[in-house]
């Protein structure tokens, strides 16, 4: 695909992605996304074919994103002290951003029972999420920065965490203080306390 068509479709996402934010995933229709973007049907539908498709490019997007960066930058023997404030500091923000949040239409596009559970690609974005994180982690034991622990556990406890604040703030309001509890939290677990 031309390097147009690349930036055409990665406008797409974009406005999709706000869509899908401001009414979750079963409201949003191609007409609403040809009209946020500007584009015909046709012109739409080239890059396209439906809401479900554009919806799982977004998803499987930021799962490899994260993926990626963490891998690049343990490549560059970045501290992983470092990687981890960073990340952690980019959750607790995303937290209580319900604007901007597709976690409903995650929810609505999973729950709905036409969509395989043998297949559930929402499995495969946890699995590719979950995969950062014990890489993280693990190159933080090995360099002593963090405490020997269960990388997977501190995963769970993170992400399950993480995912419930991002479904309660659209119910209700948050107090600003949970996300910092819960990343302190973490960090509480992983980095070995000074002075012990």
């Amino acid at each position: 695909m031309s390097s147009k068509g690349e930036k055409t479709k990665q406008d797409i996402r974009e406005k999709a992605y706000q869509l899908f934010a401001e009414k979750g995933f079963k409201e949003v229709t191609m007409k609403d996304i040809c009209e946020r973007t500007g584009l015909s049907r046709g012109g739409l539908y080239r890059h396209y074919e439906s809401t479900e498709q554009i919806f799982l490019e977004i998803v499987y997007a930021f799962s490899e994103q994260q993926k990626n960066e963490v891998s690049a930058k343990i490549e560059r023997h970045i501290p992983a002290a470092a990687i981890l404030e960073e990340l952690l500091s980019r959750y607790a923000k995303e937290m209580t951003d319900h604007e901007n949040s597709i976690s409903l239409a995650i929810y609505e596009f999973y729950s709905n029972p036409s969509i395989s559970k043998e297949d559930n690609s929402v499995k495969k974005q946890y699995e590719i999420s979950k995969s950062a994180w014990t890489e993280l982690i693990h190159y933080g034991i090995r360099t002593k920065e963090f405490n020997q622990t269960d990388p997977e556990s501190i995963f769970h406890v993170l992400i399950f965490a993480y995912q419930g604040v991002r479904m309660y703030s659209r119910l209700m309001n948050i107090d600003p203080e949970i996300p910092t509890q819960i990343t302190q939290e973490i960090k509480r677990l992983l980095q070995p306390r000074e002075g012990i």
